[in-house]
């Protein structure tokens, strides 16, 4: 996969925003983590031995969670208007941004294939109107991986 030569053409302004986008700790994952420790969960944080890091480790329940962002990861929900792609710059922003799903999709399969579950949350998800439920969902699908039975169909991730 050829990486994407684009500083050559990005202003230092532009530049200087885009470092500014986060890789960890980012808002929506830490919502995620304050409201899984309210719930009394306890979990490591961005295991750089697995595929991906992780951002959410359950080593006891063998599961993982990823906060995705709806825009750099290619939410595939049409309901979701954080995915949508800019306007401008095409060229650069769809193999960018597919290379990103790609290496989501490669991550999982690896972390599966080694025995573990793989829970992902999208940032929509995790807005004040939402986090709730998406906790509840969150819980009942670690209570079902530690229980032994099989999670809940619902397919909210």
């Amino acid at each position: 996969m050829a990486r994407i030569k684009a500083k050559e053409h990005v202003s230092p302004e532009r530049s200087a925003q885009m470092a500014l986008v986060k890789g960890k700790n980012t808002k929506p994952e830490l919502r995620v983590r304050r409201a899984l420790h309210a719930a009394g969960f306890r979990y490591r944080l961005h295991d750089k031995s697995l595929p991906g890091h992780p951002d959410i480790v359950f080593r006891s329940r063998k599961t993982v969670i990823f906060v995705h962002g709806c825009f750099w990861h290619r939410h595939s929900d049409p309901n979701c208007k954080l995915a949508r792609l800019p306007k401008s710059r095409l060229e650069f922003w769809e193999p960018k941004l597919e290379a990103n799903a790609a290496r989501d999709r490669r991550n999982k399969s690896l972390l599966e294939e080694a025995g573990w579950k793989v829970i992902t949350i999208w940032e929509c998800q995790t807005t004040p109107s939402t986090i709730q439920s998406t906790i509840t969902n969150t819980k009942k699908q670690l209570e079902c991986i530690t229980s032994n039975t099989d999670a809940p169909k619902t397919q909210l991730f």
